[in-house]
C-alpha cells in the first residue's frame, strides 16, 4: 500500500470518528469502533480463505454465493479448514458484507426504521455469539472465549432509543463497507496502524487520566527498537501490563521472528482488545498466550523466561505490599518491598524476575523512580551495585503521553552486562528533541532514530548523552536524576558592565531633557508640572 492509500484509507476511518465526535466520549468510540472493525477484518479474512478453497477444489462460486440450505456439505468441509487455521468460522450469510447488504436492501424497501434497527443489531449480536460458539471444543477455544462481551449493543452508550442506536450502528456499517482493508495483499498492519492514528486523535480529543498509558506509537518503537538491538529473532517477547496492547506487535516489526508472545492485564476491556489485537496482525492462536489477572499479585507466567520484555505500566499504581511477597522470588532477594502507594519498582522487580539471561527489558516510568529515597533508594542500588543489570536511562520529553504531563523516562536493563560496563544516560527532554504540540508533544522519526543511534554506539554526546561509571553512580548515591550526569547548561553570554553602566548615565540623562520638555509644556498649558 502507497503512502496516498495509506491517507486514503487513515481518511475514511477518520470521518467515522469525526461523525461520532460529540456523540460519544473517546473510550465510547473505542468500545465500539474497533469491534465493528474487528467484525469486518474477521468477515474478510474468512472469505478470502473460503474463495482459495473453493478455487481449488474446482467450484467455480465465491463464499458468500453458496446456499447454506442445498450446499452445506460444502459449508460443512470449509469450516473444518477455518477451525484449523483461523481458529474461528462465519456462515456466508454471517458475513459483514451481507449485513451490510440487507441493510441497504431493508433501508431502499422503506423498512420502518425500528424494524431495521432490531433486525440489524440482533443479527449482529446474534453473529458475534456464533463466532464464539464455533471456537468450543477447539484449540482456539480460550482465545475467542466472551471475546465479544464489552461490545454491547443494547447499552444507552449507543444512544437511548432504537431509532437513534439503528441510525449509529448503520453509519459505522455504511462507512466501513466503503472501506478496503488490503486483506488480500497481506497488509492487516497497515490497517492497524491507521485503526491506532484514530484512537490517537481520540486520545488528543479526551486528553482524559484513561488515556495516561496508551502508548504513542512512536514511544513504543523506541521501546521495541531498544530490546531487539542486535537481535534477528526473539523466542519469546512479554509484557507483563498489556494496556499499551500495540508494543508487542511493535517489537516482532522489528525482527525477522518471534516465536511466542505472552501478555498480562488486569482490565477485562483491555484482555479483550489484546486477544483481538493479535488475531487482527494475523498471529496464529497458537502463538500467543495471554491471561487476565493482577500481575503484581497473581502472576500468571511464573516459570517463564522473556527474551525481550517491554511494557508502559500505571505510573506509581497502589499495590498491597504484603509482606509474605519477601518470600516470593521475584522479590526476596532485594529485602525490601516498593511503597503500597507507588508500584513503579515493583514492577520492574516482576519485570526482572522473568528476563532470561541474555534479554533486554525496557520500561516507561515516572521521574520519580530515578531519585526518591526509602525502600526505592534500596532497590536502586542493589540493580546497580549488586547486580549491575541497568544499562541505559533516557529521559523523554514532557507532556509525550495523553491525559498527564508527568515526565517520564525509560529505563533499560540487561542482565548480561560485563562487571566493569556503565551506564549510558541521554538526556532527549529538550524541545529540540521533538516536535512541539498544543496538548502533546510528538517525537519525529529523527528524534526516534537520534536515541536509538546514541543507545546502541553508547555515544558521548555534548548536551545530550553521557556514559557513567559505576562509581560515578555510587558518589552520586544511586541517584539517577538526569541532570547530575548530562550537562545541558546554557552558558548566558557576557554581560559587559561598563556598557551597561554607560547606558545607564545616557538614560539618566535623556530623561533629565524629556522632564524638562514636559515643564515646558505644563506652563504653556497653564497646569502645575509633576516635575
Amino acid at each position: 500500500m502507497s503512502e496516498e492509500q495509506k491517507r486514503q484509507l487513515e481518511k475514511k476511518l477518520w470521518d467515522i470518528a469525526d461523525e461520532l465526535r460529540g456523540k460519544m466520549t473517546a473510550d465510547q468510540f473505542k468500545d465500539y469502533i474497533l469491534w465493528f472493525i474487528f467484525y469486518k477484518y474477521l468477515s474478510e479474512k474468512i472469505q478470502l480463505k473460503a474463495d482459495r478453497l473453493l478455487k481449488d477444489w474446482w467450484i467455480n462460486k465465491k463464499y458468500n454465493e453458496l446456499n447454506e440450505k442445498t450446499e452445506s456439505d460444502i459449508i460443512e468441509a470449509l469450516k473444518e479448514e477455518s477451525i484449523e487455521d483461523l481458529g474461528y468460522f462465519l456462515l456466508p450469510s454471517e458475513l459483514f458484507c451481507e449485513i451490510a447488504k440487507k441493510w441497504n436492501s431493508s433501508k431502499e424497501n422503506s423498512i420502518d426504521d425500528e424494524v431495521i434497527s432490531n433486525f440489524i443489531l440482533d443479527d449482529l449480536q446474534k453473529i458475534l455469539r456464533n463466532i464464539e460458539a464455533s471456537t468450543m471444543g477447539t484449540a482456539s477455544e480460550d482465545d475467542f472465549d466472551n471475546l465479544f462481551e464489552d461490545l454491547d449493543l443494547t447499552s444507552s452508550k449507543l444512544w437511548n432509543t432504537s431509532e437513534q442506536k439503528n441510525r449509529l450502528v448503520s453509519k459505522i456499517l455504511w462507512h466501513l463497507q466503503d472501506i478496503d482493508f488490503w486483506l488480500e495483499k497481506n497488509e492487516s498492519d497497515i490497517l492497524w496502524d491507521a485503526y491506532e492514528y484514530l484512537i490517537g486523535k481520540f486520545a488528543s480529543w479526551a486528553w482524559a487520566k484513561a488515556w495516561e498509558f496508551y502508548t504513542p506509537q512512536q514511544v513504543s518503537t523506541i521501546l521495541a527498537k531498544l530490546v531487539t538491538s542486535w537481535k534477528n529473532q526473539l523466542k519469546s517477547v512479554y509484557d507483563p501490563t498489556c494496556w499499551s496492547w500495540s508494543l508487542l506487535l511493535r517489537v516482532a516489526k522489528q525482527v525477522k521472528q518471534v516465536w511466542e508472545f505472552f501478555w498480562q492485564e488486569l482490565n477485562r476491556t483491555t484482555y479483550n482488545l489484546a486477544r483481538m489485537n493479535m488475531i487482527m496482525h494475523d498471529v496464529n492462536y497458537r502463538k500467543f498466550n495471554i491471561r487476565q489477572e493482577d500481575t503484581l499479585e497473581h502472576p500468571q507466567h511464573k516459570d517463564k523466561k522473556f527474551e525481550a520484555i517491554v511494557a508502559n505500566p500505571p505510573f506509581s499504581a497502589k499495590w498491597s505490599a504484603n509482606q509474605t511477597f519477601l518470600t516470593d522470588d521475584r522479590f526476596s532477594q532485594y529485602w525490601k518491598l516498593a511503597p503500597s502507594s507507588k508500584a513503579d519498582f515493583a514492577f520492574i522487580q516482576h519485570m526482572i524476575h522473568h528476563l532470561d539471561d541474555n534479554g533486554i527489558m525496557a520500561v516507561i516510568v515516572p521521574h520519580g523512580v530515578l531519585f526518591r529515597w526509602a525502600s526505592e533508594w534500596h532497590i536502586r542500588r542493589y540493580l546497580i551495585e549488586d547486580r549491575n543489570y541497568l544499562d541505559a536511562v533516557i529521559w523523554l520529553p514532557a507532556n509525550i503521553f495523553y491525559g498527564t504531563s508527568i515526565p517520564t523516562c525509560i529505563l533499560v536493563f540487561k542482565k548480561c552486562r560485563k562487571a566493569d560496563e556503565n551506564v549510558l544516560f541521554i538526556d532527549a527532554s529538550w524541545e529540540e528533541n521533538c516536535q512541539k504540540g498544543k496538548n502533546q508533544n510528538i517525537l519525529r522519526d529523527e528524534d526516534v532514530e537520534n536515541i536509538i543511534e546514541t543507545y546502541r554506539n553508547r555515544e558521548v554526546k555534548e548536551k545530550y548523552s553521557y556514559v557513567a561509571t559505576l562509581e560515578e553512580i555510587k558518589e552520586n548515591e544511586y541517584n539517577l536524576n538526569i541532570p547530575r550526569y548530562v550537562d545541558a547548561f546554557e552558558e548566558e553570554e557576557e554581560i559587559d558592565l561598563e556598557k551597561v553602566a554607560n547606558r545607564i548615565i545616557e538614560i539618566e540623562k535623556e530623561s533629565v531633557k524629556l522632564d524638562e520638555k514636559i515643564k515646558g509644556f505644563c506652563e504653556e498649558l497653564g497646569i502645575k508640572s509633576p516635575f
